[in-house]
């Protein structure tokens, strides 16, 4: 069968099955993982690549865990050549020997064979409450190297023909601290690709496997066309962005600066990340795999949004991604990496939309607020267990695009682009010592445009617990600003603390504290940034604004020339009108951090 006489109707049926096969199996592992960070955040990806390693279906999941996951597959591949066999279950999570992005991130991938022919593999990778390494977790700083991170864990079988690998299985579980909990988790990742493994089945049994494969085929070739038009509708020539992070945990206060050059000619598009700084001493080094993922990611949110869900391996021809091996994108072993998802991931997330956006304005995307967590560890009074807990709760939410405010939503950075969810309170209070004393928006705290960004968060809990390990290294952005666009500003800078009463202590990026029972951690974050001139925005929408409590009466008057009448709290239309002639918005602001214009 060619590809040109498959027919419309069975095409998009394959197509749509793949996707949905994808869908089911994230909602498989949600639905029955145990821990936090899986089953409430969903930190958590899952996709389809065929037998040459060329990505099928990748429609949901975080753009670290699973975008690049072709170069995950191409490595197993060479490094097991024929010995890959019908029930072979394969696990990694080793960025140098593997292709993956740190080393909570487990990924299970499965090779679907149909009567005896090798066709498919599929992942599920999720992030797990440990990988063994100095503290629980993955993003503490300070490691020697990445072996003092954690177990580091090449493709290796854990069922070998169906058999699980007692022995193997046994020296995992002997080296992380919750391998009862995580025994569940990992099961609901096995059984994703077990469903997926039936789902093809099925599908190649009512379909065939000549027509089955020719629609994979044609589904590439048509989002390679679709890509290949996407990228011709921006001007040709060179556009650059660049983002900073903190430092890197290791050298304090030295920034570490990831520099992006993208390329057009014609349809085809070059990344070039060759100005990045060299690979760090710090944990922020950024491997290979999720720097190819993460450009992916944000050079797709400029395309049309019809494709979204719709990208595989065809979307990937027409762009080609330059990251110098030694750089802090591309770092050699042994670099640790444990802070690179959101240090320096984020960084190449922003530095690629910045330049997207100065090549298509009209649909610009500021950054959205920086993540400002850390995780928390310790003993449980009530159960007299170990916990671990990585809270997203105090993150800004988005940035603005062009057009539209920020969502005020989402966590976890843009780099994630919202798949990781905010906590539940009631739940994190039954799981965790600790209890919620403040979880509000921060009025004044977003990056202010003619589209602004979400507000950043206001956050405090208290320790019910024992003395617990605060790693503060999944968070960013206290001594940097995530870029903004086309005149817009950026978001506040973040701060946190430890308080005891009244006494306070500042707890920074990239470092590791210590809270006793009864300390109060706060968290106080910038939120996304904005896009256009702030005097730009409709009054009206500042009035809503100020209306909410988002905005204040003085950040009207002084950011976006708008004058609120105090008794009325309408808009003073000759006062704002007098305001805004000829006047431009303050470049820079004391309160709340300051801002910075994009």
């Amino acid at each position: 069968m060619t590809q040109s006489s498959v027919d419309p109707i069975t095409l998009s049926t394959v197509w749509h099955f793949l996707q949905s096969t994808c869908r089911e199996m994230r909602h498989l592992v949600q639905r029955t993982a145990q821990s936090h960070i899986i089953s409430q955040l969903g930190d958590i990806s899952v996709g389809i690549w065929d037998h040459k390693a060329q990505t099928v279906a990748v429609p949901v999941g975080l753009p670290a865990q699973f975008l690049g996951g072709k170069l995950s597959v191409r490595y197993l591949l060479d490094d097991y050549g024929k010995d890959i066999e019908p029930g072979d279950v394969f696990l990694q999570n080793d960025p140098y020997h593997g292709f993956n992005t740190h080393l909570p991130d487990w990924g299970f991938f499965r090779p679907i064979f149909y009567r005896g022919e090798l066709l498919f593999f599929s992942l599920a990778r999720g992030h797990q409450m440990d990988t063994g390494g100095s503290y629980p977790g993955g993003y503490f700083p300070g490691a020697y190297d990445i072996h003092a991170e954690g177990m580091c864990l090449p493709p290796i079988k854990v069922f070998r023909r169906g058999e699980e690998q007692k022995e193997l299985w046994k020296l995992i579980w002997n080296n992380v601290r919750f391998p009862d909990a995580m025994k569940i988790d990992i099961g609901a990742l096995l059984g994703a690709g077990h469903l997926c493994q039936a789902r093809i089945t099925s599908l190649l049994d009512r379909y065939g496997r000549e027509t089955v494969s020719t629609c994979v085929a044609e589904m590439m070739d048509r989002t390679e066309r679709a890509v290949r038009e996407e990228i011709r509708k921006i001007p040709d020539g060179t556009y650059y962005g660049e983002s900073s992070s903190d430092d890197d945990g290791t050298e304090l206060g030295v920034r570490v600066t990831v520099r992006c050059q993208i390329n057009i000619k014609g349809d085809e598009m070059t990344v070039d990340f060759a100005k990045t700084d060299a690979q760090r001493k710090g944990f922020v080094n950024h491997s290979l795999m999720p720097t190819y993922s993460k450009t992916l990611g944000m050079v797709f949110l400029f395309f049309d949004s019809s494709l979204a869900e719709y990208h595989n391996e065809g979307s990937m021809r027409p762009i080609q991604i330059v990251a110098p091996e030694g750089s802090v994108v591309n770092p050699r072993y042994p670099a640790t990496v444990g802070g690179c998802p959101i240090s320096v991931g984020m960084q190449v997330a922003e530095s690629v939309a910045m330049a997207m956006s100065e090549a298509l304005p009209d649909k610009a995307v500021a950054s959205w607020g920086r993540r400002f967590g850390q995780y928390i560890f310790g003993t449980n009074p009530r159960t007299g267990d170990y916990y671990v807990w990585c809270p997203f709760d105090p993150d800004g939410g988005a940035g603005a695009v062009y057009g539209y405010d920020g969502h005020q939503a989402p966590a976890s950075g843009i780099a994630a682009l919202g798949n990781v969810q905010r906590s539940n309170v009631e739940e994190a209070e039954i799981r965790f010592p600790w209890r919620y004393l403040k979880y509000e928006f921060n009025r004044d705290r977003m990056g202010h445009g003619r589209w602004r960004g979400a507000p950043g968060m206001y956050w405090e809990i208290i320790n019910e617990g024992s003395e617990a390990g605060l790693p503060t290294g999944n968070s960013d952005g206290e001594y940097t600003y995530a870029p903004a666009a086309l005149g817009g500003m950026t978001a506040s800078l973040g701060r946190a603390y430890l308080r005891r009463g009244k006494k306070k202590r500042a707890v920074h990026t990239h470092r590791m504290y210590w809270a006793k029972r009864g300390e109060v951690l706060g968290r106080v974050s910038g939120g996304g940034a904005g896009v256009g001139n702030p005097v730009e925005r409709e009054p009206g929408k500042v009035r809503e604004d100020v209306l909410n409590g988002i905005v204040s009466a003085k950040v009207a008057r002084e950011i976006y020339k708008v004058a609120i009448d105090s008794k009325t709290l309408t808009v003073d239309t000759e006062k704002t009108r007098l305001l805004r002639k000829g006047k431009k918005a303050n470049k820079k602001r004391k309160s709340g951090g300051g801002h910075r214009r994009g």
